[in-house]
């Protein structure tokens, strides 16, 4: 360690949900990150369906940065799964993507949810994560977009 690089007195604490401590560590890896590809911000995007009341059907919040889009969650109301609202939310997801410049497109699922649905909108399987509780996988994801995904 350099004399700049002298560590701070400070205090561990541990616990469950902290809504401000994510906060703070979105911001400020945000801000690297931003920093460290030339100030590519990174922006949110997310789909949502509902029906005639209002109520959510389903939806997809996702992130797009650079040439990238990531996937964080897609949820399909249980009255609805089976129904086309995965392959709908997905597909207005990558148009968005597109629309954005994006040329990439990653998500991950586990082994009980739905690794099967994705590869049937052309995704490829990248890796599989074993650790999951009750002996499941993190199955990762990803698809190369163009023109014909908008």
């Amino acid at each position: 360690m350099t004399s700049e690089q002298r560590s701070v007195a400070a205090s561990l604490q541990v616990g469950g949900e902290d809504d401000d401590l994510d906060k703070r560590l979105d911001e400020e890896l945000t801000a690297f990150n931003t920093a460290a590809t030339d100030g590519i911000p990174i922006e949110a995007l997310s789909v949502r369906a509902t029906d005639d009341s209002g109520d959510l059907v389903g939806g997809l919040t996702a992130w797009t940065w650079g040439s990238l889009c990531s996937v964080d969650m897609l949820w399909v109301r249980e009255d609805q799964r089976h129904a086309g609202w995965g392959s709908r939310l997905m597909r207005a997801a990558e148009a968005e993507a597109v629309r954005r410049g994006c040329t990439d497109m990653i998500v991950s699922t586990y082994s009980f949810q739905a690794p099967a649905f994705y590869p049937r909108l052309g995704y490829r399987e990248r890796a599989r994560i074993e650790g999951v509780p009750g002996g499941h996988e993190d199955v990762h994801f990803h698809k190369r977009l163009g023109p014909a995904d908008a």
